[in-house]
């Protein structure tokens, strides 16, 4: 029974569903049916309304076109008699300014061409000074290329020179008589010829590059020069290892020291040289090298008795040199200095006797002189009393009864004016 009653149920409410479906549908139909007959009314709503705005349109616009075409006639006619008169206006205005702008441009061309002659004046002022002084600019150019000719030459030669160096000091022997040459120049220029000898030959046989004669008790001293240079470059070559710098160091003082050790053996002989010889080194650079990094090799040298010299402190040696044997020669001379020294105080004695004699004579003669200008002042002043007429008047002047007779003889024996 309960499913009956269910079925039956669900049928009403199946066919209640229908229904309302089915108005739905309907309802729908008509909404469509009445939008679509709206939607045509208005569209012939909107045709009419299209057709009666055209022709309203139409007689507007045919209205506008007449009133334009008449406001234009109208307004072609205001034109033009504005047209003429402004074209008159104009033509008297253009008249005027052209009048006006000849005779400004006719100013206008008077003072630019006073304005060109005086900017031409000055240009060519100016392109002659401008000429004149890159003449001399080119001039000073030349003479300067002149002097860079001459230097350039001067350098080709000063390169030729260090070339030609070069390869002499590459040779030992050329080497050495370089350096016997610079040390030649040096005494020389340093001492008289009779304190030094080169090429001396030694009792023993050996033979010094040169013999310095100095006062007693120093005596002979000998001055060899050495050059050791080849291990001194191959010390100081760039790109060389550590070891091979080390190598040439040692090969460099071992050159060093073995000079030493032989003119220390040669030129220093007892009874007859001094206790010391002087090597001499041509290169102030090998002198600065062996004093700043080697000092082993000057105490060494030292102990040798030998001293090393550049040319540098070789001048100090040969300058106090030519001082001590100054001095030498002085006292020797110092009894004839004495002499001459006595003598000159004498004839200085003598002298100050007859400067003073001659003070006295002058002197003498100053008070001379004021007498004299005193005699003369008091006849002048006499004559004028006489040409005066003023005879009475010679005794209050004081002067001397000789002087007054003078006077008067003087005047008694002028002839009448």
């Amino acid at each position: 029974m309960p499913l009956l009653m269910l079925a039956e149920m669900t049928r009403t409410e199946l066919l209640l569903a229908g229904l309302l479906a089915a108005a739905l549908l309907l309802l729908l139909w008509l909404l469509l049916r009445s939008f679509g007959a709206e939607r045509a009314l208005h569209m012939r709503l909107a045709d009419a309304l299209a057709e009666q705005m055209d022709e309203q349109l139409h007689a507007q616009h045919r209205e506008l076109l007449r009133d334009l075409h008449e406001g234009l006639a109208r307004q072609t006619d205001r034109i033009g008699e504005h047209a003429r008169a402004d074209r008159d206006l104009l033509q008297r205005g253009l008249t005027a300014a052209s009048m006006q702008l000849s005779r400004g441009m006719q100013t206008l061309t008077q003072s630019v061409d006073g304005r060109l002659d005086t900017l031409s004046g000055q240009v060519s002022q100016r392109l002659d000074e401008g000429f004149r002084k890159t003449n001399e600019t080119f001039v000073s150019v030349m003479a300067r290329l002149a002097t860079i000719d001459e230097a350039q030459k001067k350098i080709d030669s000063l390169t030729t020179n260090v070339v030609s160096l070069q390869e002499l000091l590459g040779d030992k022997r050329a080497r050495g008589a370089f350096g016997e040459v610079q040390l030649e120049a040096l005494v020389q220029n340093m001492l008289p010829p009779d304190a030094f000898a080169f090429q001396h030959v030694l009792p023993n046989g050996t033979r010094v590059d040169c013999m310095l004669t100095l006062p007693a008790p120093t005596g002979l001293v000998a001055v060899d020069a050495k050059f050791p240079l080849e291990n001194y470059h191959r010390m100081l070559e760039i790109g060389a290892g550590e070891h091979d710098r080390r190598s040439a160091q040692q090969a460099f003082r071992g050159d060093v020291k073995r000079h030493v050790d032989a003119i220390s053996s040669k030129y220093i002989l007892p009874g007859i040289t001094s206790d010391g010889a002087v090597m001499f080194l041509p290169a102030e650079a090998v002198f600065a090298e062996i004093h700043a990094y080697h000092p082993e090799v000057v105490a060494h040298a030292q102990r040798k008795r030998v001293w090393i010299v550049s040319p540098t402190t070789l001048m100090a040696v040969l300058n106090t040199a030519r001082a001590v044997m100054k001095d030498v020669e002085t006292r020797k001379q110092i009894h004839v200095i004495k002499d001459a020294l006595g003598k000159l105080a004498k004839d200085f004695q003598r002298f100050d006797e007859r400067m003073a004699a001659l003070a006295r004579h002058i002197e003498q003669a100053s008070r001379d002189v004021q007498d004299v200008q005193t005699s003369s002042r008091k006849i002048t002043a006499h004559f004028h009393k006489i040409e005066s007429a003023r005879l009475d008047e010679v005794d209050e002047l004081g002067l001397d009864p000789e002087v007054v007779e003078l006077t008067t003889n003087s005047y008694s024996t002028r002839p009448p004016a």
